[in-house]
């Protein structure tokens, strides 16, 4: 069976009780990209967010919708990524004047990242509000993870225009009790992982390079997958709800009434008939 194109692959290096993961995005990145012309900084920024958003929604105790939202007051205004329980995920990025330079600081400003884990049984989401911290997203999720799970996580992120790829691992409580310099050692040689190796190597032979003396155990890979297709009738249903008088006042303005998801990339246009149609449809005798 062949493995999936985009994907989750959790690991284990058992003598050292560190736990890690590999993420590699590439039908999924090209999808999250059609028809938008993001600069390249802000194309890198968002598939870095949507590489940790899938490795985070692999990685948890308990499945869930988990969306991501860094806003800030710089060139990008809003970048979200949702990803649900079956690591279903879309995003954007929002980009609000011309981008100069690519660190975080650069491109978002001093701005904040927002976690929203909606898990079916509990009547509120989870929410966490935090500052960015760091000059890139990776350094920024290493200290979330670090305060949030009270144990240290390395990431590294890679991306080009073809797949986005993030290597990630954690100390587990127990590991100084089996070895008390392993977790060192883990973070020296994960640090030196090339983006080519991460967005080009089968997880196996990645790991079997970087940890070459250690014992990994490679779990099942889960697939990733963007899958959100168009619905016009709910959107239907939300012209409906804000009543004729203002979608024909949108429409007199316009000519047309045109709603944009941006989150699953698709954009509904309603023209005069449409909007005739809508709140008077034909009737049958």
């Amino acid at each position: 069976m062949n493995p999936p194109k985009s994907f989750v692959q959790r690991f284990l290096l058992e003598n050292l009780d560190i736990r890690g993961a590999v993420v590699r995005l590439t039908d999924v990145w090209q999808a999250l990209r059609q028809g938008r012309d993001y600069p390249p900084a802000v194309a890198a920024l968002l598939g870095e967010l949507s590489a940790v958003s899938a490795l985070i929604a692999g990685n948890l105790k308990q499945p869930g919708r988990l969306t991501f939202q860094i806003q800030g007051r710089g060139p990008v205004g809003l970048l979200v990524v949702d990803c649900n329980q079956a690591l279903n995920l879309r995003g954007y990025a929002r980009v609000d004047a011309p981008t100069n330079g690519r660190r975080l600081t650069d491109l978002v400003g001093d701005g904040h990242l927002q976690l929203t884990l909606e898990v079916d049984g509990l009547d509120q989401p989870y929410q966490s509000l935090v500052p960015l911290t760091g000059e890139n997203i990776a350094r920024s999720f290493e200290h979330y993870l670090a305060q949030s799970e009270q144990q240290p996580a390395g990431l590294w992120l890679a991306g080009d225009d073809h797949a986005v790829a993030a290597l990630f691992v954690q100390k587990l409580p127990g590991a100084d009790d089996k070895d008390a310099d392993g977790w060192d050692r883990v973070r020296q040689l994960a640090q030196t992982v090339r983006a080519d190796e991460l967005l080009g190597l089968a997880p196996a032979e990645l790991l079997g390079r970087l940890f070459a003396e250690e014992d990994v155990r490679l779990f099942e890979p889960r697939a990733v997958m963007h899958h959100w297709p168009p619905d016009r009738d709910k959107v239907a249903g939300m012209l409906q709800g804000l009543g004729e008088a203002q979608v024909r006042a949108i429409l007199d303005e316009h000519g047309i009434v045109e709603v944009r998801d941006d989150l699953s990339n698709h954009c509904y246009r309603f023209d005069k008939a449409d909007i005739d149609a809508l709140f008077h449809p034909p009737t049958l005798h």
